[in-house]
This record gives structure tokens, C-alpha cells and sequence, in this order.
């Protein structure tokens, strides 16, 4: 392990130390490694660090200007530099010296001595190899290895390139075209590029390192070239981007979006699929969209918004913005109020922060692979607003989708989003969706359980048909490595801002590229063997159902899918159909409805109140966590009940910190740890004495029914205690049915998966699945029982209490009249009194097992549907990567022999390059598809077509 290589490792630390102290003095004899005259010098560069003398040193580093050297003292290594041993550096003649001499004076160019930074500096207290040269004939070169100065000796024969082309082809970048004293090294702009790419390291961050590579004890007396940094990185960034999107190999300019990559994937006809007009109604040919804003990638005023030179403006991941903002003036954004759920990026979509010209970005990228799709980048003026994503989403769909006419769109808002959508772009004369393009909104699977109940039902990837097993979330990741560069972008020029927005989206896309065939391979495995899981989990379920069930059921189902788009009520036959009493939430909403507009702080009890039962639910659940991890939790464990508990008593303190404006007196006495009933309370004890932690789970939380009914009606708490107990209701409600929905599972397990094993790895397998269905019963039960207590100490009359009845071990139990209502011997059998009370009187109990077999019917057998798809998708997705590299590999060939037949010889290199690393991105894709999927390894690649 890693602890024993340290550890052998400490018994030879001394050693170490030893020999790297031991290099700090030159060898013995102190000879020049070339012709052994005196070593006066040292490369700290090269390898093994070796001795020249000053002839040699000049010599050897004609092809390595930039490596640093150090020069013997007589009793030490001290830094200097090439330049004091004498180099120059020599252009136009492959290194040599150019044969037409010139005055040095003739070819002078301003000198950093005239710089501010050099004004107050004393020249004798400046070490030597920091020190300018007298003479101007030099030039301030930056490379990974620090910033130098050399001697530069240009070309001036008759006929020869302007200075700055010199330089270009010496692979210097010039930082100004006239009489340049400064430039940098492609290898710099190569690093500096890559360490923002891969670290967000900001380009002060990164000259700051140059400046301590040069002189870690002066950085600040070598020349800031901060400015210039940024100014060429400016440069380099558009010069990469036209290289490998071929734009030097043609003589066209970039249109919208063309300095950008996009999906390999998906399926793009003329691209990597050629599909006729029948086979582009399969649904594997519906390109799948996600929307999403970020906001941390935020942006200042400018202190001069006119006076901007714009290199890339629009052709790449970010609109163009002159149209954009044409779009935003012309078009009329009315304001948005969610008929969901509280969703932050709806209801407030118009807050405005003044500092801000932007207050973050919102875009589009594929569902299924994370790549953002070009020239559909927006920025934000407020919040995330329609009138935003409305732009994204119709600049996203004109690329590359030509003649396909089905988008699975996802959108963490769409329930509220998709319903005007249509309508406010109709009228528009800046955007557009073709009416012919059938669009199927859903909503991620992770966000549509913060939505109302039917939201998963109408939005959830579980049930669209088409889309395969895709998540809906994947663009989050997207924006976690975008938000690596946002910080230094945030005071950049707003097209400074928008090229290093588009490179990192760029590289973003690239990566995704070039590993897409290890990650197709690795979906498709997990496919093969989910689907296979998937068929059998529905053929075991299905064999329990008459046929007259199953062609129900089926007909419901088609009839929903064929008129979800207009009617998205439609797919709630996926829910539960049965009446549910009132909720926690509708509860606290009619409370809160009820109260006097101008009575503010009785109108806020119900939310406060309601707080006091979540914080309540919570310590139930922290409490039965600590005993199940039991007495010897993993360092994991640990760090998550310790977050646990800190967010905890977080919460309760600022519970209490508010509870005298509801009660009228200092609540902190009764907050104190109560008497704990757990069998295992020694076990939590242990755990969160370990961590360092009190027992917020056990802490009184100071509400009405804590205080007992006596006490309240002394304070006055009347109106608060009635409040409650009507929450305690809408509590019970919630908790009762979370126990039928988990005894309902429960059932259908025993009936299923336990009872049709036929291994001891099923049995294993089931039993696992009961065991956590069991865990999610329990909580709930503990909280029907903490509040059906609450209730009694609240004073509740006979009719509440005899209609939330205790809760015995018993009722929880699957029994056969559950589980089988139909089975021989069980005809007398009784369900528990909670699953009549929410139904309908002339309905029995047995209903609700009714609608659980149809809606574990009807999503086994979407989620068998949708790993078929997705089986399906992933080999049409294998064939479609090897056909983009295979056209980008013909397309470079192209571009190749155009090149050479033109004499352009690097062009045609630099092309055949390019041909060769898609062609290897292809042949590996092929192989790939061929070890999954046999059947095509004689498909011919030689055009995607």
C-alpha cells in the first residue's frame, strides 16, 4: 500500500537528504563535460546538471535558449543566465548567424529600462541574471522556464521577413508587431493554455509562477508581462481554433458555430448518418437536448463597453451577441410565476443584480453526452429567464438536425417552461421552431422529485418513449468544469470572456470525443446486462396478471404515450389513481391562505411550525441512521453522519433562534436533550462522542406540543396549538401513505421477486430489496407514531385520535389478505385500518393493492422498454462515432492533397496529421463496436454513407 512505501521510505529520508545536499557542489574535478577546461557554469535544465565552461555553454544551448543556468561562485551555485555567458540568438538561417552584418544601433527597438517598472529600481542591487542588457539589441522572452533576456540577432538579407514573422517562425509569438521587445515561446502558450484548461489557473496566477520560476527569492524584479500574456493567449486561442477546424486550408472565414465541435454521437444527417425519410421516424433518430442556466459564471461591468476588438464573436459555443442583443430589445418578456413547485429558476427568472452585466449563462448540450451544442450559449441579464432559453434552445436546434423532427428536451423548469413555448416564439422575427418538429419535454430525474407528485409521471426519462435509460442531469457536470475558469473570467473584456468560455466548452466537447468509444462500450455492457434484468423482472412480474389486465393496460398506456404532448394529464395512469387525503404542504399552503393579509407574523407561524415537524422527521432519520451503521462505522460514515449531525443542529438553532416571536418567551430551556427511548442509544452515543457531537437528535424542539396543553393555554398559545395540530394531520396523512406505498412494494416483492427466485443469489438479491423497503417503513411508521403522541399532548378531540389510530407491529406486517386478496383460505382475512381511510367508502382496501399491481406493471415494463432503446441506441450511436471520425479523417485527406497540390506543404502536413488522428479514433471505435456487436464487423467504413 501506499503506507508501506512511505514507510520504507523513512528509513532511507537521511540518505536522500544527503545526496541532494551533495549536488549542491560541483563534481570533483570541476571540469567541463565537453572539452574539461574549467566548469565554470551548470544547466539546471539539462540532464543531470552537467558542467560547461563558457565557449561550451554558448555552444551547446544554441538549440535550448531557455534553459537556466547557474554560475560557480567559488563557493557556491548562484543564478544567471545564457545571456551573461554570452549567447544570442540568431534568426533566418536555421540558428547561424546571418551573413549581411547591420549596426546594432540601426536595428534598435524600445528597451524595458524605459519601462515603469524598471524606474525605482536600483541597478546594483538587482542580481545580475535579472538585470537588462545595456544594449537594446535584446528581446524578453517568457518560456515555461521563466522569463529571459537575449540577444537577438534578426535576418536582413534582401528580401528577408518582417521582424515579427522572424520571430513567428522561430516560434516566438511577438507581443506587438512593430519593433516587438517582447515574446513569447509557443511552449509557454502551449502551457498556460492547457494549466487553464485542466486547473482554471488564472493568468495572473500562472505569470506569477514564471515570475518565482525566473527568481523565487526577487519575483518582483523580473518584468511583469501580465498584460501581454493575456493579450497573446487572446491570439493563440483564435489561431488553435482556425487550425483545427481547417480554416487555414481554406480560404472562407467561420460562420455561426464553425470553430466549435459538437457530438460525434449524435445523430447528425450529412454528418455521420444518412438516413432515409423512414427510418428518421425511428425513435433512435430523435436528437435528446438538455437546458440548463449556471451562475456562477458571472460577469462585471466594463469600465469601457465600447472599446472591445471582438475575435470570434458567435463562432463558437456563445451566440452572436450584436443579434442577441437586437433579440433581447425586440422581443417582450412577460413575467414568470411557476405553477409547480417553488422553482428558483422560474420565480426569480427578473431578479436583477446592478453590479453585474451578466449574471451567469444559460445553454444547450446532448441529454445523452454532455457535448454543448454550438452557437447556443446564452448570457443572463437577470435571472434565468424564457426569453434566455428560448434563444438557446432555437439556435440549438438549427444544428446540424437536418430533416429530424423529434427532440426529447429536457429542462429542470419544462412543466412550467414547455407550456407557452410555441406561443411566444410564434410571433417572433428573431427565432424560430418549425411547427413540424415534435418536441417531448421531460425533466430530469433528479429534479423532478423536488416538482409536484404527477410532475414524475408527465416529465420523468422513465417513460418517453425513445430516449433510452438517460438520466436528464447531465449538463450539471457540465457546468462543474466550466465553473473552473468562471472566477477569472469575471472581470475579463466581454470578449476576452467569451473566447475563454468557448475554448474551455470547446476542450469540454474534445474530451468527450475523443473517449467516446470507451464510454459507448462501457453504456452498452451495463445495457446488455440491465436490459437482460429488466426483461426478466417484467416476464416474472407480467406472468401474474390475467389477460384481460394486460390488454388494459396496454391500451391505457399507448393511448397516454400518443396523447401525452397535448394532454400530458394523460400519463398519470403511470401514479397511483386513488384520493389522497390532505398533505403536510396543503396543510400549511391553506393555513397560510387563511390569515389576514396584514397579520404578517401569524402568517408565517404555519411556515415556522412546519419547519419544527421537518427538523422532527429529521431526527428520526438521523437516529435510525446512527443504529443502523452500528459500532464500528467506516471513516466514510463517520464524515457523513458528521455532516449529518452538523446541518442538524444548524437548523435547530436557527429553529430556536426564532421561537420567541411565536411564543413569546425564551424557548432555550426547553430545547434540552429529552429522555431517549432507543434500545441502541449506547451505540450513538459512541458514535457521535467519537465525532465530537452533542445528540441533536434527541433535542426538544420548542413548539406547541413539546410544551404539553396545560402550558400552552398559560402562554396564550391557542391559536398556535390549533395550527399544529391541523399540520399533525397533514403529517399523518403523508406518513400513512408513504407506509401503504412501502407495505404495497413490500407485497409485490413477496410476490415477485422473493417467490419466483430460483438461486441463492436471487433469494439474496429480493431479500436486500425487502430489507430496504423495510428501512423506508420503519422511518415512516416512527414518524406516524411521534406525531399521532404529539397530537394527544396537543389536546386533539376523540374524533382526530380515533381516526389516526395507534400504530401497532401487526398492522405493518404484508398479510396474505395484501398480498394475495384473492388467495384460497384467506377470504376472512383483514387489512389494517389505514388503508380504507383515504378511499372512497364504497371501495375496499383491496384497491389500492389493485392499483400498485398495475403501476408496478406498467413501469417494469417502461423500464424494460427503455434498455431495449437503449441497447438499440448505443449500437446505432457506435456506428454513427466511427462514421464522424471516418468523414472527418476523409475530410482532412482532403484538405491534404488540395494543400500540396497547391505547394503548400506545412498546410498539407499539419492536414495528413489530422486525417491520421481521426482515423485511429475511428479504427478504435470500429473495434470496439466489433467486440460488442459482431454482426457489423464487415460493415465497409469507407464513407459514412
Amino acid at each position: 500500500t501506499s503506507n508501506d512505501y512511505v514507510q520504507e521510505w523513512l528509513h532511507e529520508k537521511d540518505t536522500f537528504l544527503e545526496i541532494i545536499l551533495d549536488m549542491e557542489a560541483p563534481p570533483i574535478p570541476r571540469q567541463c563535460v565537453l572539452c574539461h577546461r574549467d566548469g565554470v557554469y551548470r544547466c539546471s535544465d539539462c540532464f543531470n546538471q552537467p558542467l560547461f565552461c563558457t565557449p561550451c555553454i554558448r555552444e551547446q544551448h544554441r538549440r535550448n535558449p531557455f534553459h537556466r543556468v547557474q554560475q560557480w561562485t567559488g563557493s557556491f551555485f548562484e543564478d544567471s543566465s545564457l545571456n551573461l555567458a554570452g549567447m544570442e540568438l540568431h534568426l533566418g538561417h536555421g540558428g547561424n548567424s546571418c551573413p549581411v552584418q547591420t549596426d546594432i544601433h540601426d536595428r534598435a527597438g524600445p528597451r524595458p529600462m524605459d519601462d515603469q517598472e524598471w524606474i525605482d529600481e536600483d541597478q546594483e542591487c538587482i542580481p545580475p541574471h535579472l538585470r537588462p542588457p545595456s544594449h537594446s539589441d535584446y528581446l524578453t522572452i517568457v518560456d515555461v522556464t521563466g522569463v529571459h533576456f537575449i540577444t537577438v540577432n534578426y535576418c536582413h538579407c534582401p528580401g528577408s521577413l518582417p521582424v515579427h514573422q522572424q520571430l513567428l517562425r522561430g516560434r516566438l509569438f511577438p507581443a506587438t508587431l512593430q519593433r516587438p521587445s517582447t515574446a513569447f515561446t509557443f511552449h509557454v502558450l502551449d502551457d498556460f493554455i492547457r494549466d487553464n484548461l485542466e486547473c482554471g489557473t488564472s493568468g495572473s496566477n500562472y505569470f506569477s509562477k514564471l515570475r518565482r520560476i525566473t527568481s523565487n527569492v526577487f519575483p518582483h524584479l523580473v518584468p511583469d508581462r501580465y498584460r501581454e500574456l493575456l493579450r497573446v493567449a487572446r491570439k493563440w486561442r483564435l489561431l488553435k481554433l482556425l487550425k483545427w477546424n481547417g480554416f487555414g486550408h481554406r480560404s472562407c472565414t467561420p460562420q455561426k458555430g464553425e470553430l466549435a465541435l459538437f457530438c460525434p454521437a449524435c445523430p447528425q444527417p450529412g454528418v455521420n448518418c444518412n438516413p432515409s425519410q423512414n427510418e428518421l421516424s425511428e425513435p433512435k433518430y430523435s436528437r435528446t437536448f438538455i437546458m440548463d442556466g449556471n451562475f456562477k459564471a458571472e460577469h462585471m461591468h466594463e469600465k469601457c463597453p465600447d472599446n472591445q476588438i471582438w475575435l470570434m464573436d458567435g463562432h463558437g459555443y456563445m451566440v452572436t451577441r450584436s443579434e442577441y442583443q437586437a433579440y433581447l430589445k425586440g422581443t417582450h418578456h412577460a413575467h414568470e410565476r411557476s405553477t409547480c413547485n417553488n422553482h428558483r429558476a422560474v420565480n426569480q427568472a427578473n431578479t436583477s443584480r446592478g453590479k453585474l452585466e451578466s449574471t451567469g449563462i444559460g445553454g444547450t448540450a446532448c441529454a445523452r453526452h454532455g457535448c454543448f451544442v454550438p452557437h447556443s450559449v446564452v448570457d443572463f441579464q437577470k435571472g434565468e429567464r424564457q426569453v434566455n432559453m428560448d434563444y438557446s434552445f432555437a439556435n440549438a436546434i438549427r444544428y446540424n438536425m437536418s430533416n429530424i423532427t423529434r427532440i426529447i428536451h429536457f429542462y429542470d423548469i419544462n412543466c412550467a417552461y414547455m407550456k407557452k413555448l410555441r406561443s411566444r416564439v410564434k410571433n417572433s422575427k428573431f427565432i424560430d421552431i418549425p411547427q413540424d418538429i415534435q418536441i417531448v419535454p421531460g425533466i430530469g430525474i433528479w429534479h423532478v422529485h423536488g416538482h409536484r407528485a404527477e410532475c414524475f409521471s408527465r416529465h420523468a426519462p422513465l417513460f418517453i418513449p425513445g430516449a433510452g435509460w438517460v438520466d436528464g442531469e447531465i449538463i450539471e457536470t457540465l457546468w462543474s468544469v466550466l465553473n473552473i475558469v468562471s472566477p477569472s473570467a469575471r472581470g475579463m473584456s466581454t470578449p476576452h470572456r467569451q473566447e475563454l468560455l468557448d475554448f474551455q466548452m470547446n476542450d469540454s466537447n474534445f474530451m468527450k470525443m475523443i473517449r467516446m468509444s470507451q464510454s459507448l462500450a462501457r453504456k452498452l455492457r451495463k445495457a446488455n446486462r440491465s436490459a437482460a434484468t429488466a426483461v426478466t423482472a417484467f416476464t416474472d412480474l407480467d406472468s401474474t396478471v390475467s389477460p384481460e389486465q394486460r390488454k388494459m393496460w396496454e391500451s391505457e398506456e399507448r393511448v397516454a404515450q400518443e396523447t401525452r404532448i397535448t394532454d400530458p394529464s394523460a400519463m398519470d395512469i403511470f401514479d397511483v389513481r386513488l384520493e389522497k387525503a390532505p398533505t403536510i404542504h396543503a396543510v400549511e399552503l391553506e393555513l397560510l391562505r387563511s390569515m389576514p393579509a396584514c397579520d404578517r407574523t401569524q402568517g408565517r407561524t404555519a411556515t415556522w411550525l412546519a419547519r419544527g415537524l421537518k427538523i422532527q422527521e429529521a431526527q428520526i432519520g438521523l437516529g435510525q441512521e446512527m443504529r443502523k451503521i452500528g459500532r464500528r462505522p467506516t471513516d466514510v460514515q463517520r464524515l457523513a453522519l458528521a455532516r449529518r449531525v452538523d446541518r442538524l443542529s444548524s437548523d435547530i438553532l436557527a429553529f430556536v433562534s426564532e421561537a420567541s416571536v411565536y411564543l413569546g418567551h425564551d424557548p432555550s430551556d426547553e430545547s434540552s436533550s429529552g429522555e431517549s427511548d432507543a434500545e441502541d442509544d449506547s451505540i450513538a452515543e459512541e458514535i457521535l462522542e467519537d465525532i465530537g457531537s452533542q445528540r441533536p437528535d434527541q433535542a426538544r424542539i420548542p413548539i406547541p406540543s413539546s410544551l404539553g396543553l396545560a402550558r400552552c393555554k398559560r402562554l396564550g398559545l391557542d391559536r398556535l396549538r390549533d395550527q399544529e395540530i391541523r399540520l399533525r394531520a397533514g403529517q399523518a396523512n403523508d406518513a400513512l401513505h408513504e407506509i401503504r406505498l412501502s407495505l404495497a412494494n413490500k407485497a409485490v416483492l413477496f410476490r415477485t421477486n422473493v417467490r419466483l427466485a430460483s438461486s441463492h443469489a436471487q433469494t439474496t438479491r429480493a431479500w436486500d430489496k425487502v430489507h430496504g423497503v423495510d428501512a423506508i417503513l420503519n422511518r415512516h411508521a416512527a414518524i406516524y407514531r411521534a406525531c399521532r403522541q404529539a397530537m394527544s399532548h396537543l389536546g386533539a378531540d376523540d374524533a382526530m385520535l380515533s381516526r389516526y389510530q395507534p400504530l401497532r407491529a401487526e398492522d405493518l406486517k404484508v398479510s396474505a389478505a395484501a398480498a394475495m386478496p384473492n388467495a384460497r383460505g384467506h377470504r376472512n382475512d383483514k387489512l389494517a385500518w389505514f388503508w380504507s381511510m383515504d378511499i372512497p367508502k364504497d371501495t375496499e382496501g383491496s384497491d389500492w393493492m389493485s392499483e400498485f399491481y398495475r403501476v408496478h406493471w406498467l413501469r417494469a415494463k417502461a423500464t424494460k422498454d427503455r434498455w431495449r432503446e437503449e441497447v438499440e441506441i448505443l449500437k446505432a450511436e457506435f456506428q454513427w462515432t466511427v462514421n464522424f471520425f471516418n468523414k472527418r479523417a476523409e475530410d482532412w485527406t482532403h484538405l491534404a492533397v488540395d494543400s500540396q497540390t497547391k505547394g503548400q506543404h506545412g498546410a498539407a502536413s499539419y492536414a495528413a496529421r489530422q486525417s491520421s488522428m481521426y482515423g485511429q479514433l475511428r479504427d478504435q471505435c470500429q473495434i470496439s463496436l466489433e467486440s460488442h456487436h459482431p454482426a457489423r464487423a464487415t460493415r465497409n467504413i469507407s464513407s459514412p454513407f
